[in-house]
């Protein structure tokens, strides 16, 4: 069964492109584009001198959450050639236990509330990955099966993982291996940034519900042309994939402005999550 989800009907349009194209990487779409931050990053370095422990990752992760909100189709997967809605928010990733190469990864599902700011949220996850950073030994859901799962042989692996598939293709995977699995998230966000990289092409999968992945690349200094004249910003690339057939071309587009007014607005994350944002 499927958590937190509703079965929605879809136009004529919408159907055929999902018989045309019925697996989520066959449609699979891409933008890599730069975004000025400059705003938001002043706004969060005068926070940080208030006493508050905001991050980039933490507004950005809003941001997406706050974009969804005032942006439902966003929110929608395709499975089993029928669409469902995804009925809360919620913003996954993927932890390292420590920065070094062979240190575990663990997987996060943030759900973002209604009613959620930025406060509120930069508290969450510093819990999260703090609680799940200390239990390494004891993680449950999705990151105890893989630990188990991919110790096993072959002859027994393969087909297990085969009949798992099947069973999430189905809407039948248990829900307690949807637990802390990233594949079932509004949105995977992957913050490359903090280890100094651009954002990269992350492709999309099959297995799970997630309609969206997007890297963060690192802030950097770039010289921009403002009224002929050089000025230096603060600028971020984002490489975000979506999913076609959740929505037309011209509602994503509308979806990313929507994103990039919030960042230049940052005063915007004080605000709930939900709260409705006009932009023309």
């Amino acid at each position: 069964m499927r958590v937190n989800s509703k079965r929605i009907e879809m136009k004529g349009m919408e159907q055929i492109l999902i018989d045309l194209k019925p697996r989520r990487c066959d449609a699979d779409v891409f933008i890599n584009t730069g975004v000025d931050v400059t705003r938001l990053m002043k706004y969060l370095d005068d926070k940080k001198k208030e006493g508050n422990k905001y991050t980039f990752f933490h507004a950005i992760v809003l941001a997406f959450a706050k974009t969804i909100y005032n942006r439902p189709k966003l929110n929608r997967y395709v499975q089993n050639r029928h669409m469902f809605m995804h009925t809360d928010v919620v913003i996954a990733f993927v932890a390292k236990v420590s920065f070094e190469d062979n240190s575990k990864e663990l997987m996060i599902q943030v759900p973002i509330a209604p009613d959620e700011t930025l406060d509120s949220l930069s508290k969450k996850i510093r819990d999260k990955v703090e609680g799940v950073r200390e239990r390494e030994d004891k993680v449950k859901g999705a990151n105890s099966a893989i630990e188990i799962l991919g110790k096993l042989p072959n002859i027994i692996r393969i087909p297990v993982v085969g009949l798992l598939k099947f069973m999430d293709d189905k809407g039948l995977l248990p829900l307690d291996l949807q637990k802390d699995d990233i594949y079932f998230s509004s949105a995977i966000v992957t913050n490359i940034g903090s280890l100094k990289s651009d954002s990269i092409y992350h492709n999309n999968t099959n297995f799970g519900n997630c309609s969206s992945i997007t890297s963060i690349g690192e802030v950097r200094d770039t010289i921009k042309i403002i009224d002929g004249k050089e000025k230096v910003i603060k600028s971020c690339n984002f490489g975000i994939n979506f999913d076609e057939r959740i929505a037309d071309g011209f509602y994503l587009i509308k979806s990313f402005k929507l994103f990039e007014h919030i960042l230049n607005n940052p005063e915007l994350l004080e605000e709930r999550a939900d709260a409705k944002i006009e932009v023309e």
